[in-house]
């Protein structure tokens, strides 16, 4: 029933929304159809959560409802501007676009809601934080909804897209552990849309404008034309890295031999030096976390060559499978939205100008495309200013078609700069009460100067996407009519400028770090800073840092090389022709003129130039975080480049299977069969592995349902507290990626504390934690009731639960409690409102 409520209430969401998309997206050949249920789950949320955060709505459906009434208005006034009629000719033209949408979403949402049910379990790794978040904003009565492990405060952290879930959740009456498995099948369904949307709309970019500049509403398409864009959700939800065919290769024992000791060895694998993949053959073919490394084929060495341990590396498909609900998931959708809404506002070609500054953007396109924006940093933080720059670029960009000639290098900087911050300050101001309590651990850019990415990583992971548009680039630059040698000459300039940029800049962050120590007397803190950083590398000085830097960078020099002539042959493309390249008959006063390129390309440019950039840019500067390497940085921004890249290799290899001469298109034909089917090996092992080749003990969607069988006890305690009063609740305090904050968790009920480490995360510090830990400890531990009551009274706690996790971790000889846990003091001074098993819940009466 679940499934089917949610199905309802996303459909009803972009039905009311499309009149909008349909207003404000006329050159595009769907209309915003594919992607108007994200649009209107945004919208819906956007509305919700800001009247929630003013004061002026509850917390409940009720709220809910009304912003739903709001939304439909919307959709009303838009389906009026438009008019029903041309609404209508426009599904009757469209059908088979409609009908194939749909289907995929249907698809996309009941299969891999029938994946998690086949493994729905909510354990391990980051999920019990993000079940934590959706049950606390489910108990929240009001907005912004409060922290559920740290008591007193409200959640810090990029929350947005659990704002999103629960909200389903709570209108359609379903559970944190239903909801936790649907929403992540939801993000999957949308994200297929979204990108089928996308790669549709850049196929059919042209024939939509008649001569007088109007839109044409029907534009009949022959039945094939909806089957070819199936190969962008292809691409982004299912193609992987090379992982599969690394752990096949380990499995089979190929080149590994056995020396006289009688040891596996391999040089090749050694030299790979990949974790586990670099190991000897398991005995098992494949244990049950055997798909986890392919998540981690980046690797990073110190000064010493020790491994720094793991460079988070996600691509779509792992992250789905792995299950976690983090926000880089949750923001896929508006992702496609944010890139969808970047290619309307390219191809668009109205006049419409804002009052100020004097953008040519019509309001409402505006006013949309900042919610989007703004909604992207609330959602998922590090990927907004990269779409905030792409909306720039696609500005310029049509400024510069549209008005050929006018334009100097100069110029169109300062429309980039201008659209841009105008853009990202709105997006900011859209949002500002989610800035008013948030804070962060990412700190400042910090130089990359020995972690240099081997272009055999970077090929195990991009391979899939990087063979068709390395190959694509170099198609379209072929086959230019005019100054291809000056392109080509322009765009190696312009990478080479690019790399040195950022060496030098990574070299200045650098000389700065170096230079603290010495003002020590006066900042203490900075020097210590400055040291510590050199310590994380193991190097003995900045001189022999630097060095090994350098020497890294001329022996490994893969990665730069790829990405110097993906950049290269894509800004080749895109470099302007120059005046005399249009003959002697025509003049213009700029030799700034765009190539002939056709709309849909030169986006495609666009998103690969992007994405080049994501990738190119932690080879020098990554930010600093409380981890002090490059975990973070490459995770986000090469999660970021697999969903531009994504698109553009599936434009590629719909371009490239019939553009390519006869010869060369047997060549790329057979060999993208044979990459593709290499990158399947993954999700087809993975998927298998993951849910005990589809035979589970239960099938549910409910992630808590394990419980019930095996912690029977716990399981009631927190399905009591899940309907008892809102107060806080006292539990054991232990370590991240643990059971521990368990009650909280499943309950939605805050507790003083959970984990701490992530706590720290989330507040860029450990100053609000304060003696939280020690004095749950005290609480537990001492004898006394008064002091006792003066812990109880210090973080209005309400419930104190003692169970398995309290006897455990607050035993008798224990660091945190020598003397064990006393209850005589909870047995005797307060009620007990719940007990089944070996789990007690007191609670602290309110008059006491």
């Amino acid at each position: 029933m679940a499934l089917y409520l949610w199905y309802f209430i996303i459909t009803l969401l972009g039905l009311l929304t499309f009149p909008l998309a349909y207003r404000l997206l006329p050159a595009l050949a769907d209309r915003g159809y594919a992607l108007s249920r994200a649009l209107g789950w945004l919208l819906w949320g956007y509305i919700f959560w800001l009247l929630g955060s003013l004061g002026v709505l509850q917390n409940n459906v009720g709220g809910e409802l009304f912003v739903l009434l709001i939304l439909a208005a919307v959709g009303f006034w838009s389906l009026r501007r438009v008019g029903w009629a041309e609404i209508k000719a426009w599904f009757g033209a469209q059908r088979r676009l409609v009908l194939t949408v749909e289907l995929l979403f249907l698809a996309a949402f009941a299969g891999w809601s029938a994946v998690r049910a086949a493994n729905p379990d909510i354990v391990g790794t980051e999920k019990p934080m993000e079940l934590a978040f959706i049950n606390a904003i489910l108990r929240s009565p009001a907005l912004p909804p409060f922290d559920p492990w740290l008591s007193g405060y409200a959640i810090s952290y990029y929350y947005f897209g659990y704002v999103l879930v629960a909200m389903l959740a709570k209108l359609a009456g379903t559970t944190g552990g239903v909801a936790f498995n649907l929403g992540g099948s939801l993000v999957f369904a949308l994200s297929a849309v979204g990108s089928y949307g996308l790669l549709y709309n850049l196929l059919h970019d042209r024939g939509l404008q008649t001569a007088d500049g109007r839109y044409q509403t029907v534009v009949r398409r022959p039945p094939s034309a909806v089957f070819r864009p199936l190969l962008a959700p292809f691409f982004l939800l299912i193609v992987s890295n090379l992982g599969g065919l690394l752990h096949l290769l380990r499995l089979g024992g190929i080149f590994w031999r056995t020396d006289t000791s009688g040891a596996l060895t391999s040089p090749l694998w050694a030299w790979l030096d990949m974790g586990s993949f670099s190991d000897p053959p398991p005995a098992e073919p494949f244990p049950h976390w055997w798909w986890w490394q392919a998540s981690r084929v980046i690797q990073d060495f110190d000064f010493n060559w020790v491994n720094k341990g793991d460079i988070i590396d996600e691509f779509p498909f792992f992250s789905y499978l792995l299950a976690d609900l983090h926000p880089h998931v949750l923001a896929m959708p508006f992702a496609f939205l944010a890139m969808t809404m970047a290619f309307g506002l390219f191809l668009d070609r109205g006049d419409e100008k804002l009052p100020w500054p004097r953008l040519t953007l019509s309001p409402a396109f505006f006013l949309v495309s900042a919610v989007i924006l703004g909604g992207i940093v609330f959602l998922n933080t590090w990927d907004a200013p990269f779409y905030v720059a792409l909306f720039a670029g696609a500005y310029v960009l049509r400024r510069w078609r549209l008005d050929v000639g006018r334009w100097t290098l100069v110029s169109l900087s300062r429309d980039f700069v201008v659209a841009g911050l105008t853009l990202g300050i709105s997006g900011i101001l859209l949002y500002l009460p989610f800035y008013l309590g948030f804070s962060s651990q990412a700190g400042g850019p910090l130089p990359n100067v020995i972690y240099v990415t081997r272009g055999i990583y970077l090929w195990i992971m991009f391979a899939p996407l990087l063979t068709p548009i390395l190959i694509f680039v170099i198609y379209l630059w072929r086959g230019q009519a005019e100054a291809k040698r000056e392109g080509l000459k322009r765009g190696l300039q312009i990478t080479l400028g690019l790399v040195l940029i950022l060496w030098l800049v990574s070299l200045a962050i650098s000389g700065i770090i170096a230079s603290l120590p010495l003002f020590s007397s006066i900042a203490p803190e900075a020097a210590a800073s400055a040291r510590a950083f050199l310590g994380s590398l193991a190097a003995p000085g900045w001189g022999a840092l630097l060095e090994e830097g350098f020497i890294r960078r001329l022996t490994a020099p893969g990665a730069l090389l790829t990405l110097a002539a993906l950049l290269t042959f894509t800004l080749a493309n895109l470099w302007p022709r120059r005046q005399e390249d249009f003959g002697d008959g025509e003049i213009s006063p700029s030799p700034l003129l765009p190539r002939s390129l056709p709309s849909s390309q030169t986006y495609a440019l666009l998103l690969t130039l992007t994405a080049g950039l994501l990738v190119l840019v932690p080879e020098f500067i990554y930010l600093r975080d409380l981890f002090g390497y490059r975990i973070n940085t490459i995770f986000k921004f090469y999660f970021l480049a697999w969903l531009m890249w994504g698109i553009v290799a599936a434009y590629a290899v719909v371009v490239l299977w019939t553009g390519l001469s006869s010869a060369w298109r047997v060549v790329f034909r057979g060999g993208m069969i044979v990459l593709l089917g290499l990158s399947l090996i993954y999700p087809v092992l993975g998927l298998w592995t993951k849910t005990d080749g589809f035979d589970p003990p239960r099938w549910t969607l409910d992630g808590t349902a394990y419980l019930h069988s095996s912690s029977p006890d716990e399981a009631a305690a927190m399905a009591w507290l899940r309907e008892a009063p809102l107060g806080v609740a006292a539990e054991a305090v232990g370590g991240s990626y643990t059971t521990f904050a368990r009650m909280a968790t499943h309950s939605g009920q805050p507790t003083v504390l959970g984990w701490e480490f992530h706590e720290v995360q989330w507040r860029g510090g450990s100053e609000l934690l304060g003696t939280r830990k020690a004095d749950i400890a005290r609480l537990y531990c001492i004898p006394n009731w008064d002091e006792a009551r003066q812990v109880l009274d210090l973080y209005d706690i309400r419930y104190v639960v003692v169970g398995v996790r309290e006897r455990s971790e607050y035993a008798a000889g224990s660091s945190s409690c020598p003397a064990g846990l006393s209850e005589t003091k909870f047995i005797f001074n307060l009620p007990v409102v719940f007990q089944q098993g070996d789990v007690t819940i007191y609670e602290v009466s309110l008059q006491d």
